[in-house]
């Protein structure tokens, strides 16, 4: 009789795609995930999995197994995770994927309060600038600007719309004239970020009349983290293009100067997007608490 534990493995693998990535999400060695996942393939005589340097996926008999097993193990987790209703209080792992700037702004001052109202909560989280496949990463929260998701998703609005600022440093302004309109950002240096998810550098868009445009500029520092980019500006190295709610402390405070408020371009804000499935009380409790008191 095959043991769980190996569909369990197996399932893991195929979603994760690595044997180092499930591994990892397991709690436990890849050589032991390997040698687990060898055996239920030498138990059945069935081989599972093609294995490469690069990539691990499923032959034809173990994707009509992964489609068999794999749902029933997710809605499995889910059943225990509604189980710890029974004692009277939230419990299980909840993980959160979202940008750096959002964590520190929005993601981790909202949850921190759960962490001694709900003991039998555990956070995980990673700070990631893409829009990444959550099911696939096992993640159980999203964090993205917008609500346009995949039709298996849901979203729900976290923070209002985002409007975003040029800012720049006063010993920076103090050599160089304020720019009147984006296409004055030319003779500026710039700091930009570069996209993790494609390795692009992020355009910096602005707003006139209800149309967008892009404005070029010349970046002679890119940084692949935002709060660089923030740390950057207030150095006086440039210009930076960021959310105004990211630099509010700074503006506040005189050590940043925002130029361009006319041509500020707004987006739609943060939302919490999940898969569509049941979802645990945790994730429930996590999704409320990261709407905050004052959602829309």
């Amino acid at each position: 009789m095959t043991r769980y534990d190996d569909l369990a493995a197996f399932a893991a693998v195929v979603r994760a795609g690595s044997f180092t990535r499930a591994a990892a999400q397991m709690g436990v060695t890849q050589s032991a995930l390997s040698q687990t996942v060898r055996a239920l393939e030498q138990r059945l005589d069935l081989k599972l999995l093609n294995r490469t340097t690069r990539s691990v996926s499923p032959t034809e008999a173990g994707e009509r197994l992964y489609q068999t097993v794999g749902p029933r193990f997710e809605d499995i987790e889910a059943e225990l995770a509604v189980l710890g209703e029974l004692r009277g209080r939230p419990a299980g792992t909840v993980r959160i994927s979202a940008s750096e700037t959002a964590m520190r702004f929005l993601v981790w001052p909202r949850l921190q309060p759960c962490l001694e109202q709900y003991p039998d909560i555990k956070l995980e989280f990673s700070s990631n600038n893409s829009f990444i496949d959550i099911v696939a990463e096992r993640i159980d929260i999203g964090i993205r600007i917008g609500a346009d998701v995949a039709k298996d998703m849901i979203a729900v609005r976290i923070a209002p719309d985002m409007r975003m600022a040029v800012v720049g440093a006063p010993a920076y302004f103090a050599r160089h004239p304020s720019p009147q309109t984006p296409q004055d950002l030319t003779a500026h240096d710039c700091i930009s970020l570069r996209l993790a998810s494609h390795g692009g550098l992020m355009k910096w868009e602005f707003m006139r009349r209800r149309k967008m445009l892009n404005a070029h500029v010349t970046s002679r520092l890119v940084f692949n983290v935002s709060e660089m980019v923030a740390a950057a500006a207030l150095a006086g190295h440039g210009l930076a293009w960021l959310p105004r709610d990211a630099v509010q402390e700074h503006l506040d405070g005189g050590r940043l100067i925002s130029v361009l408020d006319d041509w500020a371009a707004v987006f739609s804000g943060y939302h919490a997007y999940y898969a569509s499935r049941r979802v645990s009380p945790a994730v429930k409790l996590v999704l409320e608490a990261l709407r905050g008191p004052s959602a829309p």
